[in-house]
């Protein structure tokens, strides 16, 4: 997906092209992400009251990747999933951005710092 994001917007864009490249970048900045497992139809998400399953309460699948030769539940369970969701948690990340004094006044710009005398100057300001 990040191959082809990366050919569709113009030359020059320094978008990484691989999961490893993104990672590289996320990583330092302090930016951590979780793995979630999702069932492979889409019904749940395998964390709080279902982390500890290993087949989905609402269509039976599966958590794990079944091999055609292992028909033995106890093996199937410490495959690898069949899905992996990458979540990035939100307060981090806000953490980021209103790390620093500056930064953080020219995020608020525009709750804080606008005048308020009738006249259109900007998209907040507008009814719509």
């Amino acid at each position: 997906m990040l191959e082809l994001l990366h050919e569709i917007l113009p030359e020059g864009n320094i978008l990484p092209t691989s999961h490893y490249e993104a990672k590289k970048i996320l990583c330092p900045m302090g930016i951590e992400y979780q793995k979630i497992h999702p069932c492979p139809n889409g019904c749940i998400l395998y964390r709080k009251e279902f982390e500890r399953l290993h087949k989905c309460p609402r269509c039976g699948l599966s958590r794990y990747k079944v091999k055609d030769d292992d028909e033995d539940e106890d093996e199937m369970k410490k495959g690898s999933p069949t899905k992996v969701l990458s979540y990035l948690p939100i307060i981090p990340r806000l953490k980021c951005f209103y790390a620093n004094f500056k930064d953080a006044k020219s995020l608020t710009w525009h709750a804080n710092g606008r005048r308020c005398d009738g006249l259109l100057r900007h998209a907040a300001d507008s009814p719509q």
